[in-house]
Parts: structure tokens; sequence; C-alpha cells
């Protein structure tokens, strides 16, 4: 065992091959709160310390990936101030960006429902191999903020700026077929196969079939537009998005103005603009209120 926590735990399968896998103790779903982003750390930690290591495998076991952040811990931490949310999420963002880096291919194996932190995860890998029953999105503006673990970052250059405000504006809930076509995932297969297509993957990265490097650093550069496309994606979008949701509901809109802000930027800058604009929607009443809602309606079905 490499890895051993309440959370997580980290393990060499075959070959030189590591496995992550997040079963989140006490609980039916896996969900991102203080100790699984502490426990990530410490895990990632230890891959980058194992010498000898050839690839990453990131499952679940539990029916659903990872269902998002813990929501109950919101209403403290929106509670602080602006730039305690900034520096937070700056932090925790080092730990995926750690993922990313790793110094060996990384597939992310989704069995299941895996939305906003949960698929953010998946997007720090350098692939990713979807159940046919599975669903991923970045749901957060229907609580008033956008994706704040690089969501708003990485989708925009792996899916392309249209996909990616459609996605994370919408708060969609995206089927396998739909997020294969778009480029979000890179094969669909049974759930028991996951692991197998997930190694296959790895393996055919180090015969040097696939350049996973290549693919790492489409993601963690600049999108790939020139200033008068990127100006007209980004001004229709907001135009068209500002009409959907309404003046009452900034959220979608302020996504888009983020992924324009660091969309001439690379990752660790993209991040750190990603941040301050998260930060900023989560102090707003808007947020306090939807977050409010969600939180009684849960408690409601207990």
């Amino acid at each position: 065992m490499i890895y051993e926590g309440k959370a997580i735990t980290v393990k060499e399968i075959e070959g030189g091959i590591a496995q992550l896998n997040f079963d989140l103790q006490g609980e039916s779903v896996n969900k991102f709160n203080r100790l699984t982003i502490e426990e990530l750390r410490a895990a990632t930690d230890k891959l980058e310390a194992q010498k000898g290591l050839k690839g990453l495998v990131v499952t679940s076991s539990k029916d659903s990936f990872i269902v998002g952040a813990d929501i109950t811990e919101f209403t403290e931490l929106f509670a602080g101030p602006e730039e305690d949310l900034v520096a937070n999420n700056l932090k925790a963002n080092e730990v995926f960006s750690a993922i990313e880096d790793l110094p060996f291919p990384t597939v992310t194996a989704i069995n299941g429902m895996a939305l906003g932190g949960g698929f953010e995860m998946c997007l720090a890998t350098d692939y990713r191999v979807m159940d046919t029953k599975a669903k991923v999105g970045l749901p957060e503006v229907k609580l008033g903020i956008f994706p704040g673990f690089g969501g708003t970052v990485r989708l925009s250059r792996l899916v392309g700026v249209d996909y990616a405000v459609e996605w994370i504006c919408g708060g969609t809930e995206n089927r396998a077929d739909k997020a294969l076509k778009v480029g979000a995932v890179d094969a669909v297969l049974e759930g028991e196969k996951l692991v197998e297509a997930a190694i296959g993957i790895i393996n055919q990265c180090n015969d040097g079939k696939l350049d996973y490097q290549a693919r790492r650093e489409e993601k963690k550069g600049k999108i790939k537009l020139n200033a008068m496309e990127s100006m007209m994606a980004f001004e229709i979008s907001k135009a068209y998005v500002a009409g959907q949701a309404g003046k009452n509901y900034p959220a979608p809109v302020e996504a888009i103005k983020v992924m324009q802000k660091h969309a001439g930027l690379t990752r660790d800058k993209a991040i750190e603009v990603e941040a301050k604009g998260f930060a900023k929607m989560a102090k707003t009443n808007v947020a306090a209120c939807l977050v409010g809602l969600f939180l009684n309606d849960q408690e409601l079905k207990k």
C-alpha cells in the first residue's frame, strides 16, 4: 500500500501502475470535504516520491464517482473574508495541479456521477474513460457560483470555448455519449472494463503510441484562439447567456468573463483568475440564498 487514509487509498495494481481509489468512510457517496482534499494532497505527495511508477488510474468504490464538494462546508467558508476564499481555492488547486504534473500518464475511470469538484478531478488527469451510464458536469451555477478547482480553465482548453460555456453556464449533467462527442472524455465502455481500458491507455503512452505530455500541455496552455476569434466567442456568449440568466443571476455571465480573462494565460495564472472570480461570486447574496435553499432541501429529504 502506497497510501491509506479515510477517504483515499493508493496501491500498485500491476506493472508499476498505481491505483488511487476514492472511498469516503461512513458516507454513501464520495465528496470533496476538507478531509478528502487533505488526503488527496498527502496521497499525491506519496505518488511523487514513489520510485518506478509508470502510470496512475483514478477510481471510486462508490456507485457514483465523486458528487462534488461538501456543500455543508460552504456556509462557514463563504462567510469568511474574500481574500481567505481566494487563498483556500488556490491551496486546493495546488493539489489538482500536482496530480496534473505527475511524472507519468494518468487516467480517470468514471464509473458513475462525476459532478463539480468530482469532474474537476477527472479533468486534472491526462485521459478519462467513462461508464456508459455515468454522467459528468459542472453544476455550480445552480448554487450561484461557478467551478473553482480549475474547471473553467481545463474544460475551456479541452473542449473549446463554446462547449465549455454551454456546460458551465447551463450547469448540465451530461451523458457519456455527449461527453465523448465534445472531447470531454476519451472512451465510453461498460463499467467492468474501465480499469482495463485505463491501463491500456497508460501502456500505449509508455509505448510511445499516445503522447500524454502533448495532451497535458494543451490543457495547461492558453486557449487556442486568436484575438478576434476570442472576442467573438466570448462576447456572443455573454450576450446570449445574459439574456437567458437575467440580471439577478450573475454567476453564468461572470463565469464567461473569467474564462475570457484567463484565455491568454497559462494554467497557474489562469487558476488565479478563476479563484478571484469564484470568491467574488461566493460572497454574493444570490450564492448565500441558493446554498441555503439547497441545504434546507437536503435536510427535508432526510
